[in-house]
């Protein structure tokens, strides 16, 4: 179908059920798995190679991710078309136990990847924390990369990293080249370039599911840390022109807003395509043929969609991603 993208659509999640999954994405997002099955991360938009998100209804029913950029590039992506993919990922993770501390690379060394590929900066907002819940996120002041070194060779890398105990709603902007990990008890949103390379540093000195410790990746790791990047810390939101959105994110990869509302607002209309996803709350997008987005629920509003109205059936909060 060649017409344009004039409305939201809809996507059906991916799902991810690494060991350190839980449930809380079932309990709390109404996620549905098969029987049986634990869920680490639910990928709501996603545009890679091994991993496309499927539109589930509507004019476009069936179509990739990718199909949709490739043959509706203007009307998807608007002011940031052409591209050859969606450049954003949003997902949810259950961390039920540590990851691994890990880092990305950034634009410059992903360049270098064969077949080249983006970097990976990201952003979290926090949906649960249990108490005592950690999020590690960049390395202490003063850490040199001899001593960093030293304590991945002594597997005691915790001592060199800085962490805090998040508060729901804390919002951690995570550079690339960022040394970092999402703790045990922790449920996020994650807001990412679209890149699924990680090279992983020390993962709490674990054995696998086959007897042996799960690989590392130290040579292209070490070369990916930006030792001038000191310990990240929540963001400090500022609430914009419209009063319930607040911008938690501004960077060159994206764009990161919250509304909380329980009236209507208006969003849209720059030229830019919104990843729109309900952390509480519903919501209708759209006029005449409203699209209901209930708690976990995601969509993508095409910048050819133009303005289009949020209508919430209760107190709600949305967070809105685009590029800059």
């Amino acid at each position: 179908m060649n017409s344009p993208l004039c409305q939201p659509i809809r996507f059906r999640p991916l799902y991810q059920d690494y060991f350190w999954g839980g449930d809380q994405l079932q309990k709390l997002l109404g996620k549905s798995p098969e029987a049986g099955q634990k869920i680490a991360e639910s990928w709501e938009i996603v545009d890679l190679p091994d991993y496309q998100s499927q539109v589930t209804d509507g004019p476009w029913e069936g179509m990739t991710l990718n199909q949709l950029v490739t043959s509706h590039g203007s009307s998807l992506l608007g002011v940031d078309s052409p591209q050859e993919s969606f450049p954003l990922i949003f997902k949810f993770l259950d961390c039920q136990h540590n990851l691994s501390i890990q880092v990305h690379p950034d634009d410059r060394l992903a360049a270098r990847l064969d077949p080249p590929g983006r970097g990976k900066t990201e952003a979290w907002v926090v949906l649960e924390a249990k108490p005592q819940s950690r999020i590690y996120a960049g390395l202490k002041p003063g850490v040199e990369p001899a001593a960093f070194e030293t304590a991945l060779e002594l597997g005691n890398v915790e001592s060199v990293m800085h962490w805090i105990e998040p508060q729901v709603g804390d919002c951690l902007l995570v550079p690339a080249g960022t040394v970092h990990a999402l703790g045990a008890g922790l449920v996020v949103a994650e807001i990412q370039q679209a890149s699924d390379t990680t090279y992983r540093l020390f993962d709490w000195n674990r054995i696998g599911s086959n007897g042996k410790p799960r690989e590392l990746h130290l040579e292209a790791g070490l070369e990916a840390v930006d030792f001038q990047s000191g310990p990240r810390l929540p963001q400090d939101s500022t609430v914009g022109d419209t009063a319930p959105l607040e911008n938690l994110v501004s960077c060159p990869s994206f764009v990161l807003d919250r509304i909380t509302t329980d009236s209507p607002v208006t969003i849209g209309g720059d030229d830019h395509c919104r990843i729109l996803s309900v952390l509480a709350g519903e919501v209708e997008v759209g006029g005449a043929q409203p699209l209901v987005l209930g708690k976990g629920e995601t969509c993508l509003l095409p910048a050819a969609a133009g303005r289009q109205r949020l209508t919430p059936g209760m107190p709600s909060i949305v967070l809105s991603a685009r590029q800059p």
